[in-house]
């Protein structure tokens, strides 16, 4: 079924939304969730949290790309998740590594100033992206968007292990240059100054 017509089941309340979105996207769903929180079952009841958060949403916010939307769902639900389950226990964890490696590229915060800094910041690393090649990009969003093991990005852009890790590191590096010349910069806290 075409993502069109899916987004018109939404519009209707018709339960079928559901189940057409599962058949389509219930698998590439599920491996973001299994990506991030690194357990089958967990993986599983995100996929559930996800079609309800999209039976939610839509129709209020019509999405002009489905897939994209539905993979940002999946991934916040999945983090989420993973928030919650380290509030209750703390662990390491394939995220935490993921966010690990971007901490010395990133800054943070919560204030008036700081949320327009990571407003901006969005922007920026959306350029900065643009900039990148097809190979450079894709290596990059499958890591930090969808927390995808430096094997399976290997195996999917046909290239070894090493050179994904290297791929990362000299983009990681790309980043945080870009950055800087952007006017970010860092404390020892990674706090924007």
């Amino acid at each position: 079924m075409e993502d069109r017509d899916i987004i018109r089941l939404f519009a209707a309340r018709d339960a079928n939304a559901l189940r057409q979105t599962e058949l389509k996207y219930g698998e590439y769903c599920l491996r973001i969730a299994v990506n991030i929180l690194g357990n089958d079952q967990d993986a599983e009841e995100c996929v559930n949290d996800t079609l309800l958060k999209l039976w939610n949403a839509i129709p209020q916010c019509v999405p002009a790309d489905l897939k994209a939307f539905i993979a940002r769902t999946a991934r916040n639900t999945a983090l989420d998740r993973l928030r919650s389950a380290k509030a209750q226990k703390r662990g390491g964890g394939t995220m935490e590594a993921v966010l690990s490696e971007l901490e010395g590229c990133l800054p943070g915060g919560n204030s008036p100033e700081e949320a327009y800094a990571e407003t901006e910041l969005k922007a920026l690393i959306d350029r900065f992206l643009e900039s990148l090649d097809a190979r450079e990009r894709g290596v990059f969003m499958q890591r930090y968007f969808f927390a995808a093991d430096t094997a399976s990005i290997a195996e999917k852009y046909g290239i070894a292990r090493a050179n994904v890790r290297l791929i990362l590191s000299r983009t990681r590096t790309k980043l945080k240059n870009y950055l800087k010349t952007e006017g970010y910069e860092w404390t020892n806290t990674n706090c924007l100054i």
